[in-house]
Order: C-alpha cells, then structure tokens, then sequence
C-alpha cells in the first residue's frame, strides 16, 4: 500500500518531509503517525490508513513532494520481532550470567521482552494513545519523563498541547527524574571528548531555511515590493480600559469560563474604526478596490516554527466572550501545530503584539493582500500632562501600518485615533461611537 502525500489546502500544492516518526522494518498502527510534513503554512502529519509494516521510505527527510506523490510503501501484517530488538535481547543476555537458566525456563517471558522492551522507550499512554501527540507534545513528554495520562488537555478533541505540557511542569507536577537520565552519564562519559578550541575559535553553523520561514521571508519582502507601505502612530492612556478589565474580570471569568483580557478590547475596538474607515478592510485586485462588509480578523502568534496568522471569522459578530475564546484556542493550536490550512487563509485586518516580547515601538509589517495592519505593544507607566497636573499613567503606543495605494493618510490617522478613543473609554466599544 502507498502511503501519498494528502491535499494540503487552498494554494498550497508542495511540501517539504520534516521527519519520519517510523524507520522501515517497523509496525504501524491504523491512524499511527507515520511522517510530518512542513508547508508554507502548517506543519501536519501523515497518518497510516492501515495498519502493517514500514516496508519503504520514499521520500528522505528533506525532500521536497508534490501533492499525490509517494512518501512510503506499507506492507501487510505487523512485523515480527525485528533484528535489531533481538541483537538488543542477545546482548543483554550475554550481559548477565544467570540470565539463560531463567530465559530458557520462562519462554512466554521472552516473548513478551520486545513488547515491554517497546513500551519503554515509548511515552507513557496512560490513557492517551502516544500516537495521538503531535510531535513537539511527545518530545517534551519523552524528555521530561512525564505521563501524559496525569495532564490535563485542551486542544481539540481533549489532545495535549504543548502549552498544557509546559504548565503542568510549571506546577511542580514533574515527576522524579527516573534513572534513564542518570544512566546517561557513564554513555557520555565513554563517549570520544570533543576536541579542544583555542579560546578565540570561531565557528558558523549552516542550516537549511524552512519552508514556513521562506514563504515569511517572501511574504514579507512581496508587501515592501508590492504596498506604498506607510505607518502612522499615536499613543493610548490604558488606564481606564485597566480598571475596566480589573473591575469585571472575575464575574467575567466565572460566567464564561474565559479569562478578560485586553486583545478582545482592541479586537472590538478595532472592528468600530473599520466599520466608520471602510478603505482599512479592504484589498487592491487589479484596477478594482474591493471593500468587504465582515471583519475575519488575523491574530498573529509567534511559534517555535515562525509567525503564523490564525483568522477569526466573522470577528464582527462575536461579543467579549467568543472573542477571547476562540482567539486563546488559536493561539493554543498554533503554537502546538494543530490549524488547519483554513485557519490561516483570508483575512481582511491583523493585529499583532510585540509587547509581549517587550517592544515598545515598532513598524508592523502587511499581511498581504490585506490593506491594514494594527500594531500593539509594552504597556509602560510614564509622566503625562493631565490638564494642568503631571500624572503617571500606563502608555501603550500604537502603530498602524497602512497601504496608501487605498487608504489615505487622513483615513489612516482617523482610523488609529478612533481605536485610542474606543480603548482610552471603553463605553465607545458597547455604543459603537
């Protein structure tokens, strides 16, 4: 049976083989993963149709595939205890003198040494089948000697995401390291020492650009080409929408199961200045501008992969609520690998914050073809005149890089004065003024 590569979505018609999770010779469940996949959007894995044995790999790691192209050959059956597992068995029995009376009395015991031997070095399943973690999951479960029964997930359908992993360890849940770590020392011990560089040694690395961070880079560069890119800022006292998120945010928490947080201000806040500048949502197609009357609002999340841009729809529609709920579930799943490629198509705004890294003033960059592009950052307490007095309020600077092909520069300031308005008094959201 030929394991092909599957449709990867809209526009989306090559991929590059990240890894294989199997090696040949080895068994495959039913839906088992068998390789991963990188695109220019999404990074997904190829599950077995069937289960049976790895018989051929195709395609290498590194090779580049069509859609419909073969990636591996599965043959029929489950396979045997493979030769490498019995040199490992020969060569723990040779390791221990007592062992063969015992081995040749016990035959059922033997039989089972594979399957234990295989559980192992496998993540503990405890409920969840090992097969049913992304790749990123299994290495931190593996890493840490964690089992995945005893963590809670949240991603879709209750998998585990790599966030769940990293704040169950945050809690102080980890368990004892277990002696495969110690037993790691004497390995590394016996190893060949590395050779030894003069102190002012220097050295380079060279490794191959992702897919996913090629087309960022192409992406990128096609908006400086393409765009007359201009960015306008202004400046946002966060003070009352603070006391606001201060004010509800427990009630808010206990009735939607949710936690308030300041993206659904600006989300809303943002959807007001669209709905008064049409010309910010909308796109250039040839010598027609096309104006959109919905908000699919691109939220950008920084991965270990690179930037990604999960789309809300219908963002216009949403409340609070269903804000901050579905944008935490995108953030979630982006970062753990799980969007589907519709998640990351279309979009007609971003919003993007560099202030969660610390930045405190920067030039967003456009989404192409998308026309506007909010920019969010650190929110800073500094010395402002209020009236006649000198306060310390907390300061938000804000960035709206534009495409003036279509949106004036009146327009663009008008549209970022009225985001500051909204968010500066957050009774503007609910009365869309």
């Amino acid at each position: 049976m030929e394991i092909k590569v599957p449709q990867l979505g809209e526009s989306v018609s090559e991929a590059t083989v990240a890894k294989w999770f199997k090696s040949v010779g080895d068994s495959v469940e039913r839906d088992e993963p068998l390789c991963e996949l990188e695109t220019d959007k999404v990074t997904l894995e190829v599950p077995a149709s069937e289960a049976g044995t790895l018989q051929e790999i195709v395609a290498a790691e590194g090779a580049e595939v069509e859609v419909g192209a073969v990636l591996a050959v599965l043959g029929e059956g489950k396979a045997a205890a493979s030769k490498p597992e019995a040199k490992e068995e020969s060569a723990e029995a040779s390791g221990k003198e007592d062992a063969p009376a015992e081995e040749k009395a016990a035959p059922d015991e033997e039989k089972a040494a594979p399957a234990e031997e295989k559980s192992a070095t496998e993540p503990k399943a405890g409920g969840k089948s090992a097969a049913a973690l992304s790749p990123a999951v299994r290495k931190l479960v593996d890493e840490n000697d964690l089992d995945p029964a005893k963590i809670t997930g949240t991603g879709k359908d209750g998998r585990l995401t790599k966030e769940d992993v990293l704040g169950f360890m945050a809690d102080g849940d980890k368990p004892a390291p277990s002696g495969t770590k110690a037993s790691a020392a004497p390995v590394e011990a016996k190893a060949p020492a590395a050779p030894s560089l003069p102190p002012d040694a220097r050295g380079e690395e060279r490794v191959r650009m992702t897919r996913l961070r090629r087309r960022i880079a192409e992406r990128l560069k096609e908006a400086q080409n393409t765009a007359a890119m201009l960015t306008t800022f202004n400046e946002v006292d966060m003070t009352n929408v603070m006391a606001a998120r201060e004010r509800y945010r427990d009630k808010f928490e206990k009735k939607h199961g949710v936690k308030l947080g300041f993206i659904s201000f600006f989300a809303k806040a943002c959807i007001v200045a669209l709905n008064e500048i049409p010309a910010v949502n909308a796109t250039i197609d040839g010598d027609e501008v096309v104006y959109r009357h919905f908000v699919d609002l691109g939220v950008a999340v920084g991965t270990e992969q690179g930037l990604v841009v999960p789309v809300l729809r219908n963002a216009d529609s949403m409340g609070f609520a269903d804000i901050e709920k579905n944008i935490g579930d995108l953030g979630r799943r982006a970062r753990a690998g799980d969007l589907s490629m519709d998640e990351l198509t279309g979009g007609t705004f971003t919003i993007t914050n560099g202030g969660v890294y610390g930045s405190l003033m920067s030039t967003p960059i456009l989404n192409p073809p998308q026309s506007g592009i909010l920019g969010m950052h650190k929110i800073q307490k500094r010395p402002m005149a209020i009236g006649d007095e000198v306060k310390v309020r907390p300061m938000m600077y804000l960035a709206l890089s534009y495409d003036h092909r279509i949106i004036d520069g009146s327009e663009a300031v008008t549209f970022l004065v009225r985001v500051k308005e909204c968010i500066e008094d957050p009774e503007r959201i609910l009365l869309d003024i």
